[in-house]
């Protein structure tokens, strides 16, 4: 029996070859473009589940409001680890990071540079899972000046991994012994160090304040322990370790900060959900975004959901032609039982057609969605063993789904009226396909409004006056390796043709993360007095060579020496001081870890807001002080021949410097980094948009071809009673295009909501314009009318007589 049923559906669908491409492709579109989403969002989900421990680990945070800010910070106290192992024995283990940043580490003669270098517990190897090629994960890390690298990094240095006992210098200076050497850190990691050095190795004078947060902290619960009890320990924990501490510097306990609107509070996140739900400050590197996991899988859905639409149409509309083999086959004793088998056999076959093709267009297309999506996808035995029985149950479920209507439907003709033909076909009275087209055109504008919002806000980021000037800056970093040649630098780069202007600076406005400070108006800590800032080093140079524009006062000079007290201020820090006019005004910053002492400055300028972290954040305070500190250097060029100034500066640099390592990026690059996923995602949903139009046309496409079909003997007797090609088009169309109209009606409304909700994730945004659902709309309109209009064409010139000579 079920032989017979597939060689009837094989010959069915050779013998009407049109509808089975149509219906393969773009069942095959649809599954291809599902198959790629699903490891891009496999992959997202996966990350940090590498761990063993993983269900278990939880990242530290820590949620500060002071001084008029409120934010989420991924970094925590130094003492917190500790104490949170001593005082809670649900607590299996404990283990920190300290970001090292960015070393210059020596090979052979040459100091290269390397930025992935973290001071590490000892205990990182009992709390994730770092499989050791060599060393013992027990001790590897518990001697000050040892350090652990990955697999790449004793390649890179040694040329090969058994490099237990060998010494790498950093910075020039200092010698680390290689104990230990790590498989690389997957993929799938929100964290990817290459030299792990011993926390041992530093000692810093911030390890004893509850108030200052330098370290990433991730606690091991041990099994059957509750986090959200754990959690909700966790206030009573740091009025316990950190009340002293608040009392010595603020004069009051937490009850009284909680009441003056201001608190200091840690919290836990679990490890699995860092990568794409955490939006704290200074992350270890840039988190994805859950939302674009749902956004993207819902696109999944949407796309494979018109595709299953036009298989249903294109099988119903077809009905007419398969009438009176269904009244045939029930006049000779076929049970509906055995149709509907027979026809969800036939379904099932183009289903299993369009998933091998698409299987092979997926993988096909892998190395190109890698580019777009900046994944490094590859089709992994892990993947093969969930694809295989996913793909067979996706088979069966699209099959029956996409064939259950038109099984049911064709077996349930009457072969008393099919066969005396009182059986109406065609496009007319199929209510359920024109839903089903109003469907599948929703979607597509749905789409279509998404991805052109998507498109103008990141066209409206790139032409945002921020209120610097990015282009035509180029960034030498670590400038801080040359010491005290660094200004030498400086000024013989001011010197050379095509430099408008260099300055040296510890941040940038595109840096991720940078350093906050807390000011008070007066020498005496009152909170209700305070103004949490970022504080950024920089010398005279800066503002000018940024081209950031003064709202007040002056810029720092070099020639007045009392300047190495002052302070230059943003627009949001004056607000938060409330001064009328806050020049000459004196802030004063603690001394020193346990505020024993302050130091004092007095303000010189004001500089008008501009946006130094992503525009999906408000302005907020930023301060500017005259230092010394020379972690980079800016410098303005005017120069069509960059290559050769390039060389220029470079010389200048090995002169001062022949063994260290030269790096070098510029600001717009820089900028355009910190938008990469919206850019990314931007590119997928034009990329997806296409697709899913594409689909949706196919079966507009075949309807049309049936419809056109249907009516040829009403063409032709329309032709000649004298309808000319324009007549029969319009009349061909019409009916298609009312669909399109409604569809319209229904996707704008939400797609305006939808992506209204999205803007909203930016603080600086551009505003919905009518004229985006309103070209999505015509947009739709066009391409319905063009797929439609050839199919009308080709009926309306076919000659009458061909389609009359039977009457």
């Amino acid at each position: 029996m079920i032989k017979n049923y597939l060689k009837t559906a094989v010959r069915s669908l050779l013998k009407n070859k049109g509808f089975t491409a149509i219906n393969v492709l773009g069942l095959a579109l649809g599954l291809a473009t599902c198959l790629l989403i699903v490891f891009y969002v496999f992959d997202e989900l996966s990350y940090d589940r590498y761990n063993a421990k993983a269900d278990r680990i939880y990242r530290l945070n820590n949620d500060i409001k002071f001084g008029g800010l409120e934010n989420s910070y991924a970094v925590t106290p130094g003492p917190s680890a500790a104490a949170l192992k001593a005082d809670f024995p649900e607590i299996e283990q404990v283990a920190r990071f300290r970001n090292r940043g960015g070393n210059q580490v020596r090979k052979g003669t040459q100091d290269i540079q390397e930025n992935r270098m973290v001071y590490a517990d000892s205990t990182i190897f009992e709390v994730f899972t770092l499989p050791m090629i060599k060393g013992n994960p027990k001790n590897a890390l518990t001697e000050p000046h040892t350090i652990v690298i990955t697999e790449d990094m004793a390649k890179k240095y040694f040329g090969h991994v058994d490099v237990l006992g060998q010494t790498l210098t950093v910075n020039d200076s200092v010698q680390y012994k290689v104990t230990g050497v790590l498989q690389n850190i997957p993929s799938q990691s929100h964290f990817h160090f290459d030299f792990f050095m011993s926390m041992t190795s530093t000692n810093s004078k911030y390890d004893i304040s509850w108030f200052s947060n330098n370290y990433f902290t991730y606690v091991l619960l041990k099994s059957g322990v509750d986090p959200k009890t754990f959690a909700a320990k966790l206030p009573e924990f740091m009025i316990k370790h950190a009340g002293p501490q608040l009392q010595t510097i603020l004069h009051m306990d937490f009850n009284t900060l909680e009441k003056n609107g201001s608190y200091f509070k840690l919290s836990i996140i679990p490890l699995t959900k860092v990568h794409l739900q955490s939006t704290s400050i200074d992350e270890i590197e840039p988190n994805g975004n859950i939302d674009y996991i749902y956004i993207f899988s819902a696109t999944a859905i949407f796309i494979l959901l018109i595709a299953c639409v036009n298989f249903m149409n294109l099988s119903t509309a077809r009905s007419s032609n398969r009438a009176r083999e269904v009244g045939v086959r029930k006049v000779l004793g076929s049970p509906r039982s055995a149709l509907i088998a027979q026809f969800l056999t036939e379904s099932v076959l183009v289903t299993l057609i369009a998933a091998i093709i698409a299987v092979l267009s997926a993988w096909g297309a892998l190395g190109l969605f890698n580019q777009i999506s900046g994944k490094q996808l590859t089709v992994t035995p892990q993947i093969l063993g969930w694809l295989a029985p996913c793909l067979l149950i996706i088979i069966l479920v699209v099959g029956c789904l996409a064939g259950s209507y038109p099984a049911l439907f064709l077996s349930g003709f009457q072969p008393i009226k099919v066969l005396k033909g009182k059986l109406a076909g065609g496009f007319k009275g199929g209510m359920l396909r024109s839903v089903l087209v109003v469907i599948q055109f929703a979607i597509s504008i749905f789409l279509i409004v998404g991805t052109m919002v998507i498109s103008g806000q990141l066209k409206y980021i790139q032409n945002k006056d921020l209120g610097y000037k990015r282009d035509h800056v180029l960034v030498i970093q670590n400038v801080w390796a040359l010491g005290n040649s660094s200004k030498i630098f400086k000024e013989e780069v001011k010197q050379l043709p095509g430099v408008h202007g260099a300055a040296l600076s510890d941040a940038l406005p595109t840096d991720e993360n940078s350093n906050s400070t807390t000011y008070f108006k007066d020498p005496v800590i009152d909170q209700k007095r305070s103004v949490l800032t970022f504080d950024w080093n920089i010398d005279e140079d800066f503002i000018p060579t940024l081209g950031i524009k003064m709202a007040a006062g002056r810029n720092f000079s070099k020639d007045m020496t009392s300047d190495s007290t002052g302070v230059v201020i943003n627009e949001a820090f004056a607000k938060q001081l409330g001064y009328a006019n806050p020049l000459n005004h004196p802030v004063y910053t603690p001394a020193d870890a346990m505020v024993t002492k302050t130091n004092k400055y007095h303000i010189i300028g004001v500089v008008k807001d501009f946006n130094f972290k992503s525009l999906h954040t408000s302005v907020t305070p930023l301060l500017f002080s005259l230092s010394k500190d020379i972690g980079n250097l800016s410098i303005r060029v005017n120069t069509t021949d960059i290559p050769g100034l390039m060389a220029k500066i470079k010389d200048r640099w090995k002169e001062l410097s022949p063994n260290r390592e030269f790096s070098y990026s510029f600001l717009d690059q820089n900028f355009d980094a910190i938008y990469r996923s919206e850019q990314r995602m931007g590119a997928i949903s034009i990329a997806f948009t296409t697709l899913a139009i594409i689909i949706a046309c196919l079966g507009l496409f075949g309807l049309a071809a049936y419809a056109a079909e249907q009516r040829t003997k009403e063409i032709g007797i329309r032709k000649v009673l004298g309808a000319n090609i324009s007549t029969i088009v319009s009349m061909l169309s019409k009916d298609f295009i009312k669909l399109v109209i409604i569809s319209i009606l229904i996707a704008v409304p939400f797609a305006w909501w939808a992506m209204s909700g999205w803007l909203q994730g930016f603080a600086y945004r551009q505003n919905m314009q009518w004229w985006v659902p309103v070209t999505a709309g015509l947009s739709a309109i066009a391409i319905a009318f063009i797929t439609i209009s050839y199919q009308s064409i080709k009926a309306a010139l076919t000659n009458p007589v061909k389609s009359l000579k039977s009457e």
